[in-house]
């Protein structure tokens, strides 16, 4: 192919389970789906407040696993959000037209 490689879109689905969670998104949504099964077993579901918090874990890992666009998912997602916002770097531009100058040079 005259040095040229072709990579197939789908090559890193294949390293994921279903071909859309890696392992530790199962693992969240399990353990929520297991708490919601215990809140919906232990707590009377006479009323929709007390239904709605006993299907909250689920949901919310439902949503935190659920894929987005150009992110793995929304967990990946919050995630760069997150290191984003605390872990800026400061990139100090010294280019070929950079003057360093001290105050020395600037009083003359």
């Amino acid at each position: 192919m005259n040095g040229n490689y072709l990579i197939p879109a789908n090559a890193k689905r294949g390293g994921l389970i279903f071909g859309a969670f890696k392992p530790i998104d199962l693992i969240i949504f399990g353990t929520g789906a297991l708490v919601t099964l215990l809140l919906l077993i232990f707590l009377p579901l006479d009323k929709l407040g007390t239904a709605l918090l006993a299907i909250a874990p689920a949901g919310i890992t439902g949503l935190l696993v659920l894929p987005v666009a150009h992110y793995h998912n929304v967990r990946q997602l919050l995630i760069e959000i997150y290191k984003y916002f605390t872990n800026r770097n400061k990139f100090v531009w010294k280019g070929w037209c950079f003057i360093n100058e001290t105050s020395e040079d600037t009083a003359k």
